[in-house]
């Protein structure tokens, strides 16, 4: 290489950046020995800021721009007349291009559940996520106090930082806004508000901002979400009474459809106990009484009655009523062996078997042992 290349290498100097990434915070302009020519030019672009690094120390912060660089640091000079160093030059200096643009859709949330005492379901845990954007607001700042010498910082590197942060305000702000868990999310704007707020003083220390801040969701543990819905099954109910009345005739529907599985006529018998017993519950007073009362709701009908058909000698015989079926186990008509079946009942069963018809026999002594 002759003289006039050496010398044209050293005389051109372009310093510049450009991000082709979405996370690169800072960027270090890198040059061998890291070697500014005296004269270089710097163009910083809007959306950035480059810091100027010199002999080690932080010497300035250019804006958007064209400079020219102008310090004591000549190569030229230096490797003309200092023979010694071996063309080198002694005097370091450093460009750190900083990306000042916002990084938006960052995600934060809280790990573990955050206590809280609601002043109308007591002690309760909550969680919450959304999301927020981060924009370096003083480089020198962000530099020396997060950077330091990386050559290359992205926002992964600082992230788990700053959702710590936006954790521990939030619940700070949450245990002490005195907000009711059921209007949390309609206040989840003036929320997010009061979080940046505090947020925005400890960011402030490394340079950076919150300019934006959401909270996309506060959601509940499953055992009270639960307890929400059924009492708001019971306002969209409207009138308690009829509510009542609308439980007690699910109890019975669903007790019937078993039937078969309770023991023929054991199932409806229980769900219509059931709905005398809320009946009778309405009638004498208490939350669902009084209910019942000022709506004046009347009781639900009586259980009806089941008939018997008796199944003997290959014939069916029937049908019988309760009654008729206690003379015939009088009268040793009908024996606890006697199969018999009724509507509802999975099919014949003894009649000791069945529940409803057991109690006939225990006012009879049993057959005698045998001799």
């Amino acid at each position: 290489m002759g003289i006039f290349d050496f010398l044209t290498g050293e005389f051109i100097d372009v310093i510049h950046w450009v991000d082709h990434t979405r996370d690169t915070m800072v960027s270090r302009f890198e040059r061998e020995g890291h070697e500014i020519k005296y004269g270089a030019k710097l163009t910083v672009r809007e959306g950035q800021a480059a810091v100027f690094v010199h002999e080690g120390q932080l010497a300035d912060v250019f804006t958007p721009g064209l400079y020219m660089l102008e310090t004591n640091n000549m190569p030229i000079l230096t490797t003309l007349n200092h023979w010694d160093h071996g063309f080198k030059s002694p005097f370091k200096s450093e460009i750190y291009f900083v990306n000042t643009t916002r990084f938006n859709d960052l995600k934060w949330g809280t790990k573990n559940p955050i206590m809280l005492r609601d002043p109308e379901f007591g002690p309760l845990r909550i969680r919450a996520f959304g999301t927020y954007s981060v924009r370096v607001t003083d480089p020198a700042v962000f530099l020396r106090e997060i950077v330091g010498t990386d050559g290359e910082f992205t926002m992964d590197e600082i992230s788990y930082q700053i959702r710590n942060i936006i954790v521990q305000e939030f619940s700070r702000a949450i245990a002490s806004s005195g907000i009711p868990a059921l209007d949390m999310a309609a206040n989840t704007g003036d929320l997010g508000k009061l979080i940046a707020a505090a947020i925005s003083p400890i960011v402030a220390q490394y340079g950076l901002t919150i300019p934006e801040f959401y909270i996309e969701n506060i959601s509940l543990p499953p055992a009270v979400e639960a307890a929400l819905d059924k009492r708001t099954s019971v306002g969209i109910a409207g009138d308690l009474g009829k509510f009542t009345q609308y439980s007690a005739a699910e109890a019975m529907t669903a007790a019937a459809s078993n039937a078969g599985a309770a023991g023929g006529g054991m199932g409806a018998g229980i769900g219509a106990g059931l709905g005398m017993a809320m009946a009778g519950q309405m009638g004498h007073g208490g939350p669902w009484g009084q209910a019942a009362q000022a709506t004046h709701t009347a009781p639900p009908p009586p259980p009806v009655e089941h008939v018997w058909h008796i199944a003997e000698a290959g014939e069916t015989k029937g049908p019988y009523s309760k009654a008729a079926m206690g003379r015939m186990a009088s009268d040793g008509a009908l024996q606890r062996e006697t199969l018999v079946w009724t509507a509802g009942q999975d099919g014949w069963m003894p009649a000791e078997d069945v529940q409803e018809l057991a109690q006939l026999f225990t006012i009879l002594p049993p057959p005698p042992p045998p001799a």
